[in-house]
């Protein structure tokens, strides 16, 4: 099949408007000939509409949108863009075909070369891992992230998947393959700095693992870490900051427009770096010994650079036990009273 070039892919996604909306812009709802959502980022509300039936061009074409708050429009390829925080062209093609269920194109022959392997465990390791992954949707990541209560996706460019991803228990193991989401490692630049691997069971989900892979270790992270973090949403003025991949997607949940990272464990959470914009850090605690002793490193750098540091505590052992357990009004409830009043109005979602 030949490359679809952005019109094309435009067009495809216009002639299924209604289900690029449902997916991309699930905090929105139909309403007659449009589809009513708060902005291209997926934010509740009605100041957004899309155009579900139409012709393919011209004026009234199907699959235009128009943000009447801030005079934005655009295509649906614009909509993938925002809500999976995509940046290059590229990627954005590649999560529509995946939607589309296109098949991706190979490279043309004279830009294929020979790949010399990367050091094990480096950055341009993690980064080549990172590349050969593709877009969440319709994948076994998704699967599993709904399955632990996550169902909204935008922003998590930083997330994609790999069906076969290498795995050995030690390195006198044989090499065993699994799937596993793959989750970009960045420094405030947004430089791709390592990545973290998460190995998943693809015969089903398990109440005990929650999903992950029957074997020791299906969790690891490679590259240059200290400092850095997965991130969903560029950081300003407001952050949230936490332990797990998961932790923090719960917490988006209720707080779809707050930029958050993932630090991936308690100590590099106490090391993370902070924008010279920061002026206030959210710090979702775990409940366990080696999350307290994070939470109070992090305290005190934050006190030394003048940042406000608020502490977010679960009910339960953490905020995605919370979600699944409790649910997300309940979840909502937990953080609006922890959160101050200025970042509820401006963070958090309403109830469904």
């Amino acid at each position: 099949m030949s490359r679809l070039n952005a019109s094309e892919l435009a067009h495809r996604l216009a002639r299924n408007a209604e289900a690029v909306c449902r997916h991309y812009l699930s905090n929105g709802h139909r309403q007659g000939r449009y589809w009513m959502v708060g902005d291209v980022r997926n934010t509740p509300g009605r100041s957004m509409f899309v155009r579900l039936i139409g012709p393919e061009s011209g004026k009234g074409a199907a699959g235009k949108w128009t943000d009447a708050a801030t005079g934005e429009h655009g295509d649906l390829l614009d909509v993938i863009r925002e809500t999976c925080g995509l940046v290059d062209f590229a990627d954005v093609a590649r999560e529509a075909r995946a939607f589309l269920s296109l098949p991706q194109p190979e490279p043309p022959r004279d830009e294929r070369r020979a790949i010399h392997p990367a050091p094990t465990g480096s950055p341009e390791a993690a980064r080549r891992l990172f590349a050969m992954s593709r877009p969440i949707h319709g994948t076994l990541v998704e699967a599993y992230l709904r399955r632990r209560g996550i169902t909204s996706f935008h922003g998590t460019g930083s997330i994609r998947f790999h069906p076969r991803c290498y795995y050995r228990s030690d390195e006198h193991a044989a090499t065993e393959t699994w799937p596993a989401m793959i989750a970009a490692v960045t420094d405030l630049d947004g430089r791709l700095t390592g990545a973290h691997r998460t190995w998943l069971d693809p015969d089903g989900f398990d109440p005990v693992r929650l999903g992950k892979a029957p074997i020791d270790t299906p969790r690891r992270a490679m590259g240059d870490l200290l400092g850095h973090a997965v991130r969903f949403g560029v950081a300003g003025e407001v952050m949230a900051a936490g332990e797990g991949i998961e932790t923090m997607l719960s917490l988006r949940m209720a707080l779809p427009d707050m930029p958050m990272v993932a630090a991936l464990s308690a100590g590099h959470l106490s090391a993370i770096l902070f924008a010279n914009t920061l002026r206030r850090l959210y710090i979702a605690r775990d409940d366990d010994p080696a999350g307290d002793g994070a939470m109070a490193a992090l305290i005190e750098r934050a006190s030394q650079d003048g940042i406000e540091a608020i502490v977010l505590s679960p009910r339960l052992a953490d905020f995605n036990e919370d979600l699944r357990m409790l649910g997300p009004d309940a979840l909502r409830a937990v953080l609006r009273a922890q959160i101050a009043s200025r970042d509820a109005a401006r963070f958090m979602a309403e109830a469904a």
